[in-house]
């Protein structure tokens, strides 16, 4: 036993066989016994320095230099901690007391100890959780959103892992959420009325589940509480329950400070602690959870960005192949199919709508994409909404890449005809709409309807002129969609999927009106406004909403005051909005004017007219032929007022697509 406790103590650090001979034995042809550091041919030779063995470069066929070396440092360090323990034991064994006696200093330091420790683990936490972020940065490519991207287990030791869900609310989340004031569900009975709501304006437009999971859900959630049953539930589940509900209840707020609006922010905070696990890349449900979350958004601006939010939800559709229908397997059922197209048109749809409001560019193009339309949900009661909602997307996509995101240094070959071809196929998709369509979701359609087309029509960087026959369109177009937009406004309680992006709407189909009523065209918009038989023209003019004010003037007046009102009414809800609505109100002091000075001429030309046939004038009496053509003569604003109105304006140029509804406050 002593020889085998001293041969463990020191070790024979000797290569029993060497690969090869060192140069000198190997050019005398001698034995070499490859001892270390030199071996003994060259120690009685006096050239131990010269002694080629003492190099592992020799012998790096099987390494066994390199193996004794790595042995000598570990025998080293072994030994250096094993005198360390028995230094330690001894201090211990001398001024070892018992706890009973031990001293105010021998506490402190023991304190002090555990602080140090503490901080250490700390710093280590650190370290990790920066390494973790590095390799999250590092798989997503210059942060690019991939699907496959590896998350970070959030029950690590570190007080703030990484994740998935971290990274896209730093990117998109703007003010912080109060914290709940409460761990207990709401009464059942208000979270069936949201769900119901969601089912019946939100659901049918983006039907992002199938409606028995969302009806199931409910119940679910309940009874496992009732129950008390932990973990029976996903955590997409609770995602999916939460933000229904604060979407919901947010859909139905009229002001700020509302009890509608103050739930749903409790709502969110509520789902806030699941997003880790719904957010998950590599699953379906991330992609549900970003467009949850996106919808809560055009809801709040004031908390969450929506552009950055679609961004990632796009993303997340591509890495997963999403956007291809060739990925399907053999085995894929039509249902499984139909589920992923749907998933995939809600993102296209919200980020097309979304990016259009904004003025900014698609998260993809259409080149890019392949996937038919999904097959029509089974409701025997009514043709399904969704689709015609899918199909206007692709319209519009298709248009505003083709006027808005290509270089404006290549001119359309036709503007004027490509212009009015994109507008044919809109009105044609409008006339091709079923007529079982949910009340709500017609009007919607019927807004979306103008607000296209007056898009479409306005100047863009590569159809720079507006035509006569374009202003009518405007014209007719805005007057129809803010008058609607009014009664929308003002409907109570609230109806329909209305959020932030209509305001700007309001707002941009506002300043398209003052526009053309400021400009009205080289043929004079008030006089074919004026004339008896309205223009033979192609495309032919919108109907008119309210037929009763045939007068143009008191249409344009009473249209800018419903602006103004529309304006103030969402002012209520959403802070951003009053600094539109004031900066609206100045800017239509100038054009009411000059409307009022219009209508002077109008009525002293009617009763010239009238006088010279001895009739009496009608205050009312719409004008005839020939008295509309000496009333609508071409009387344009001062350059002093036309300056002043524009001067400050937001949006920028209001005839055209820069900055438009790109506004920050």
């Amino acid at each position: 036993m002593r020889t085998r406790s001293s041969f463990s103590h020191n070790p024979h650090l000797r290569v029993s066989r060497p690969v090869s001979a060192c140069s000198r034995c190997r050019v005398a042809k001698v034995k070499c016994d490859g001892k270390l550091p030199a071996c003994t041919a060259c120690e009685k030779a006096g050239r131990e320095n010269e002694c080629s063995a003492a190099s592992d470069q020799q012998f790096a066929r099987g390494k066994e230099r390199s193996w004794v070396a790595a042995l000598e440092a570990r025998v080293e360090k072994l030994d250096r901690r094993l005198n360390h323990a028995r230094s330690r034991k001894a201090s211990v064994a001398l001024h070892e007391v018992d706890d009973n006696t031990m001293t105010m200093q021998d506490s402190e330091r023991r304190d002090s100890l555990v602080d140090i420790t503490a901080a250490i683990h700390r710093k280590a936490a650190r370290t990790r959780e920066k390494a973790d972020f590095n390799t999250l940065v590092s798989d997503f490519g210059l942060l690019t959103v991939n699907a496959t991207t590896p998350g970070f287990d959030t029950q690590q030791e570190s007080a703030n892992p990484m994740s998935f869900a971290r990274l896209v609310l730093a990117a998109a989340q703007h003010d912080t959420l109060p914290d709940p004031n409460t761990d207990e569900l709401p009464y059942q009975e208000v979270a069936e009325a949201n769900f119901q709501f969601y089912q019946d304006n939100i659901l049918p437009l983006y039907p992002l589940f199938p409606t028995a999971d969302l009806k199931a859900l409910v119940p679910k959630i309940y009874d496992d509480a009732d129950l008390g049953i932990l973990g029976g539930i996903r955590s997409s589940e609770y995602w999916l329950f939460w933000m229904v509900m604060a979407i919901a209840s947010a859909a139905q707020s009229k002001a700020v400070n509302d009890r509608n609006y103050y739930d749903a922010l409790q709502y969110v905070a509520r789902a806030l602690p699941y997003a880790d696990r719904a957010f998950v890349p590599g699953y379906t449900t991330q992609i549900q959870a970003l467009v949850l979350l996106t919808q809560y958004s055009m809801l709040d601006p004031a908390h969450f960005d929506s552009w950055h939010l679609i961004g990632f939800a796009c993303r997340a559709c591509i890495d997963l192949g999403f956007h291809k229908d060739h990925t399907f397997t053999q085995q894929s059922s039509k249902d499984t199919i139909d589920a992923r197209r749907r998933t995939f048109y809600c993102v296209y749809a919200l980020d097309r709508a979304i990016s259009m409001v904004h003025a900014r560019p698609f998260s993809f193009k259409d080149d890019d994409i392949s996937v038919r339309l999904p097959s029509p949900s089974v409701d025997n009661e009514r043709s399904d909404p969704s689709l015609p909602l899918f199909e206007l997307r692709r319209l519009q996509s298709d248009w505003y890449q083709t006027l808005v995101q290509t270089d404006s240094n290549d001119p359309l070959r036709d503007p004027v005809q490509y212009v009015w071809q994109k507008y044919h196929e809109t009105q044609r998709w409008s006339k091709e709409l079923t007529l079982d369509l949910p009340a709500t979701i017609r009007t919607a359609f019927d807004l979306e309807l103008d607000y296209s087309s007056v898009y479409l029509v306005v100047p863009s960087p590569r159809t720079p002129k507006l035509t006569d026959h374009g202003r009518l369109l405007i014209f007719e177009h805005t007057i129809r969609y803010l008058y609607r937009m009014y009664e929308v406004v003002k409907a109570s309680p609230s109806e329909g999927f209305y959020t932030y992006h209509d305001a700007l709407k309001v707002f941009f189909m506002g300043s398209q009106l003052v526009t053309v009523l400021r400009d009205p065209g080289e043929s004079d918009l008030w006089q074919s406004l004026g004339a008896t038989e309205p223009p033979q023209q192609n495309p032919p003019l919108p109907e008119r909403l309210d037929k009763d004010l045939s007068d143009a003037i008191a249409r344009s007046n009473s249209c800018l005051d419903k602006v103004n009102e529309t304006l103030k009414l969402y002012g209520e809800r959403w802070e951003q909005v009053k600094t539109l609505a004031d900066h609206f109100d100045r800017t239509t002091t100038d054009i009411k004017s000059y409307l009022e000075t219009r209508r002077d001429m109008v009525e002293s030309a009617i009763a010239r007219s009238m006088q010279k046939d001895g009739r009496h004038a009608l205050p009312t009496s719409r004008p005839g032929t020939n008295p509309s053509t000496l009333a609508y003569q071409s009387a344009p604003m001062t350059q002093h007022s036309s300056q002043r109105a524009n001067q400050g304006a937001p949006w920028g140029n209001s005839t055209g697509f820069q900055g438009h509804h790109n506004v920050h406050f």
